[in-house]
Formats: structure tokens, C-alpha cells, sequence
């Protein structure tokens, strides 16, 4: 059986150096304890939420879905909703 985590990280906990490292290391001690899999989009709510209505302003944007990248703006309407919702903080 496969177990989905969702980790989520606000793009202003990722500024410094110091940041990043400690991002490193929750990564390495996930790894080193099972996990199978890592994906991170580190982009603004409101960025993609502007990408949805504006796409001809973002097409490099690109993302992690499911084990791939793809540019947000060719995604589907559905998966665009999809990736949104996992960069939201007001259900934590």
C-alpha cells in the first residue's frame, strides 16, 4: 500500500541559506526512513491562481505533478485545481 504525505513549506520558510539546508536535511531524514518519493513546488498560491487567468503571462511556469514536470498553463483545468490546493496553507 502506498502512503501519500503532503509537506507542505511556505514559499518565505525557504529565503536563506539556513532555510534551504534545514529543507536538505528533513529531506535526506525522510529518504533515509522509508520514503520513496519527493516533489516540491515552491511558487506563490496567487502566482498560479494568476497563471489560471492570465496563462499568456506564465507559460515558463513549471511544476511537479505526479513524478513529472509539465508548464502549469498546459495542464487541464483539473490538475491546475489539483496542484493549487496543495500549495494552500488555510487548511493546516
Amino acid at each position: 500500500m502506498e502512503i501519500k504525505v503532503y509537506i507542505k513549506f511556505h514559499p518565505v520558510a525557504l529565503k536563506t541559506d539556513e532555510d534551504l539546508m534545514k529543507l536538505a536535511f528533513a529531506t535526506k531524514t525522510y529518504l533515509l526512513n522509508g520514503g520513496k518519493q519527493v516533489q516540491f513546488n515552491v511558487v506563490d498560491r496567487d502566482v498560479l491562481i494568476d497563471a489560471q487567468k492570465n496563462p499568456q503571462n506564465h507559460r515558463d511556469l513549471i511544476v511537479r505533478v505526479a513524478g513529472y514536470s509539465a508548464y502549469f498553463t498546459t495542464l487541464t483545468k483539473m490538475i491546475q485545481d489539483e496542484v493549487i490546493e496543495r500549495t494552500g496553507f488555510q487548511n493546516m
